[in-house]
């Protein structure tokens, strides 16, 4: 037997591995997906460049429904395309033998899954595989083994046939070798003297055989697969520190009106927070360069921008406002590697895969599945009813549809009634629990369905003050405060929402006051106030750059920034996109006349 026979055979098992050679859903044309909290069919549809039609087609219903958890097919896009793959992780799986799979690099798989690292491989999760690279293509474990295992010998030297008037002694001085090497590898001289023409196998002498061992030795451990830990670590991306912070606004300040610009009254007051926010840093000792860019509104106007010279210098972009500048301005960030925050847009598609677009504005389906968690931990165990006053809204209406769905997942009693014209305490009455807590929440979040619902709610609790019951609604109800604030006290009322603060605050007295002594005028009396939400977007990230420069996304988990309105919580939508923000409040108008802004961790 050989050395060279060893090794091969060991490697050949270790190719046979059955987690590598079993089909895999890839290899069905599809690959899976475990859909998680927030995901929508559409999201998942954008997140892997495939229409929802053909989700639908494997996975018949789920254009109904799907739930947190839930595995989808999806569609797996053709070799002929020459675009990347996707790859759902396998049980015994490692990033190795994924790039003996693919014949990919680490460094590209790391490259190309920033969201990706040793603590979170793990069972189910979906990469993108990128399309190998000829020049750099990984070698897989049988190569490395044959580049080793080819400067090894045979583990025998020679044969001998042994002549006349030979003996032991004399053959063992003709091959350098001792009697006990010889007799080792030929155990039948032990039994009988040496019989003429039979063969002998001789040993390599003992130096030999120790720099053969060598050789083996180090050609299999050229073959031994490397840990999670170690190929993460060696192909960790270079980031180079951020000495002064370059930050682009490219946001539209004004807009095209004939011949006339008008200027953008929102879009100047959020631009005006920002300075006020990168002023203070200042004076904390951040050092920064800001650069202002008016794209009139118009996708000319950001792609002549975007020829700026200066624009590819930049580590921030804040950007753009109206859909049709959105594509180019991401397309830029990433060919550049910068960070785009986009603070206003509700659906930015890119965000699925842009590793560095920050989507500042909850897309709705994180939002609502936000709102649903946190209600539950809240109200899990209370009686629920929904009050419909007879006007249909239906910008509520998935809202809606979605809570009915999560409560009944959760074996959480709810019931829905019809409050209109005259008012009537048995009707409510009829649907509470009188003995544990009632939650109330309204179908539609326009003031006009408060105006008919509250008197209802009111008389219930002047006549029983004693039920447990409360009020559960929307961000828009911030903007009623001035018509229905007794009510909304009286009726132990929350409402959820992405921004908020009372003017009643200390630290939104103190901008206040700053931002009219900095620009001789108050903020609009909007909501969210655009001041306050350019001054915590600009404060959070050129914050989080001073203090980690490019290594911020490590560090999310890090940062100790309280904002005045807006609240962050950013998340990597998958491995290879970037960030949305998922940061909820509900606001608690207390029967104590108490107003408390619930922060959910």
């Amino acid at each position: 037997m050989k050395f060279i026979h060893i090794l091969c055979v060991a490697a050949a098992l270790w190719i046979g591995n059955p987690v590598l050679n079993a089909q895999t859903a890839g290899d069905a044309g599809f690959f899976l997906h475990t859909v998680a909290q927030g995901q929508s069919l559409y999201s998942i549809s954008r997140m892997y460049n495939v229409p929802v039609s053909d989700i639908v087609r494997l996975n018949p219903g789920s254009d109904q429904k799907i739930r947190t958890g839930e595995t989808l097919k999806i569609p797996q896009a053709s070799a002929a395309k020459q675009g990347p793959q996707y790859h759902t992780i396998q049980r015994g799986e490692t990033l190795y033998q994924l790039t003996v799979k693919y014949g990919v690099t680490a460094q590209a798989i790391c490259a190309a899954n920033p969201g990706l690292s040793a603590s979170n491989f793990r069972v189910g999760q979906v990469i993108v595989v990128p399309v190998p690279d000829e020049k750099t293509e990984a070698q897989p474990s049988s190569t490395l083994a044959k580049q080793g295992s080819e400067q090894a010998k045979d583990e025998w030297k020679t044969m001998h046939k042994v002549q006349r008037r030979e003996t032991i002694f004399s053959i063992c001085r003709q091959y350098g070798i001792r009697e006990e090497e010889l007799l080792a590898a030929n155990p039948e001289l032990k039994k009988g003297k040496l019989k003429r023409g039979t063969f002998l196998f001789i040993p390599y002498p003992e130096a030999e055989r120790q720099a053969m061992a060598e050789v083996i030795e180090a050609a299999k451990q050229a073959a031994a697969e490397p840990t999670n830990e170690e190929l993460f670590r060696q192909n960790a991306a270079e980031k180079k520190p951020i000495n002064t912070i370059k930050v682009a606004l490219v946001l539209p300040f004004s807009k095209e009106n004939g011949a006339q610009r008008e200027p953008q009254t929102r879009i100047v007051e959020f631009y005006e927070g920002f300075l006020m926010a990168a002023d203070s840093l200042k004076r904390q000792g951040v050092s920064m360069d800001i650069y202002a860019y008016d794209t009139k509104e118009t996708k000319a106007g950001a792609e002549k921008i975007l020829a700026d010279s200066r624009m590819k210098e930049m580590d921030l972009i804040v950007g753009p406002v109206n859909a049709a500048s959105i594509a180019p301005l991401t397309d830029f960030a990433r060919q550049n590697n910068i960070r785009l925050v986009v603070p206003f847009a509700p659906k930015v598609d890119q965000v699925f895969n842009n590793p560095l677009l920050y989507q500042v504005n909850t897309p709705q389906s994180y939002l609502y599945s936000e709102v649903y968690e946190h209600f539950l931990r809240k109200f899990g165990r209370s009686n629920v009813v929904f009050l419909d006053d007879g006007t249909p809204d239906p910008e509520k209406a998935d809202f809606i549809k979605g809570m009915k769905a999560e409560l009944k997942d959760n074996g959480v009693r709810f019931t829905q009634i019809r409050l209109e014209g005259e008012i009537d305490p048995a009707r409510v009455i009829s649907a509470m629990d009188t003995l544990q807590q009632n939650i109330f929440v309204p179908l539609s979040a326009r003031s006009t369905a408060l105006t008919k619902l509250v008197p209802h709610l009111t008389l219930v609790r002047k006549e029983h003050p004693h039920f447990d019951m409360h009020l559960f609604g929307y961000p828009e109800w911030q903007t009623y405060t001035q018509d229905f604030l007794a009510n909304f006290y009286e009726l132990d009322t929350y409402f959820y929402s992405s921004f908020y603060t009372n003017n009643l605050f200390p630290a939104a007295v103190d901008f206040t006051h700053a931002y009219r002594h900095w620009y001789s005028k108050d903020m609009a009396n909007i909501y969210p106030k655009y001041g306050m939400l350019g001054f915590d977007i600009g404060y959070y990230f050129l914050k989080g750059l001073s203090q980690y420069g490019n290594k911020l996304e490590d560090n999310l988990d890090r940062m100790k920034v309280v904002p005045i309105q807006t609240g962050f919580k950013f998340e990597r939508v998958n491995n290879w996109g970037g960030f949305i923000n998922r940061k909820i409040f509900f606001v608690h108008f207390s029967q104590n006349y108490e107003l408390v802004k619930l922060d959910f961790e």
